[in-house]
């Protein structure tokens, strides 16, 4: 068998590129610029690589009854990691994934193709246009998962943004978002607060070491009208082989400090990554 090789093209957010992992015959790594974007493991959808992607997988597979079926939005697509994950865990799930760069699907959809009748459509379009013309109500979960390079951009920050994304989720449906930021966490307490002003209860998803500013890293924020299953999501990430902390109540109240939500003509995309933080070989 001819080994895998890896594939480089310019797509519209600059050079993809898809490598192999050699311990895994057909498993690649995504980057864009240098930056990890997704890895997927087309044999096993159910393994997932990165820390960040097993806990928004956490908070997926505490939405609802083992195997039931979910209504999901993507918004934010790279290799479809977590649809080709809930099309395995949750067969007959209806999942749109939205991904601006028309590149990026086009050498995805080639090399990395999903399985037929996965229930994944896939737009290419701007994550908040879209969001905002979702019928209300309309889906279950909403992960976001969304980087201009290594920063999220600017007009998925704001109170607007959030009030979007919590009228299209139905009665009891959750919101997923991976951020990344460091010390002093002026972006992260900021959006703690913005997304206060339209979810009644907010939980964070982090390894300690990020929490307590020792390194900049990946953060999943949790949001939803009804109290999520702290004690479920908990015992799952301190499981993982990186293991995070989920911080809920007073002790996220504490996190945010006095932290202003942000409005469209305020907002900023999240902080560049020191160098190396996310970047590989």
């Amino acid at each position: 068998m001819n080994e895998p090789i890896p594939v480089s093209r310019a797509v519209d957010g600059g050079t993809a590129k898809l490598l192999p992992d050699l311990d895994r015959p057909r498993a690649w790594l995504l980057t864009v610029d240098g930056a990890p974007q997704s890895y997927v493991d087309l044999d096993d959808p159910g393994h997932l690589e990165f820390e960040y992607t097993r806990r928004i997988a956490h908070v997926l597979d505490a939405a609802a009854e083992p195997g039931a079926p979910l209504d999901v939005l993507h918004l934010g697509g790279g290799a479809l990691t977590l649809p080709r994950y809930l099309a395995a865990t949750r067969p007959g799930s209806r999942q749109v994934v939205i991904e601006a760069d028309r590149g990026l699907l086009e050498l995805v959809a080639e090399h990395l193709p999903l399985p037929s009748g996965a229930g994944v459509t896939v737009r290419p379009e701007d994550a908040r246009t879209a969001l905002e013309a979702a019928p209300e109500g309309s889906a279950d979960v909403i992960v976001a998962d969304v980087f201009g390079g290594s920063r999220v951009p600017a007009h998925l920050t704001s109170v607007e943004y959030v009030r979007a994304a919590a009228r299209a989720l139905r009665p009891g449906g959750w919101y997923a978002a991976n951020l990344a930021d460091g010390a002093p966490f002026a972006f992260l307490r900021s959006q703690l607060a913005t997304y206060r002003t339209a979810f009644a209860h907010l939980a964070l998803i982090a390894e300690p070491s990020v929490l307590r500013g020792r390194r900049f890293g990946n953060a999943v924020l949790v949001a939803s009208q009804s109290e999520p299953p702290v004690a479920v999501l908990a015992r799952r990430a301190a499981a993982d082989a990186f293991p995070a902390r989920v911080e809920y109540g007073e002790a996220l109240e504490r996190f945010m400090g006095g932290a202003a939500p942000v409005r469209d003509e305020d907002a900023t995309p999240s902080p560049e990554p020191p160098d190396g933080a996310f970047s590989v070989g």
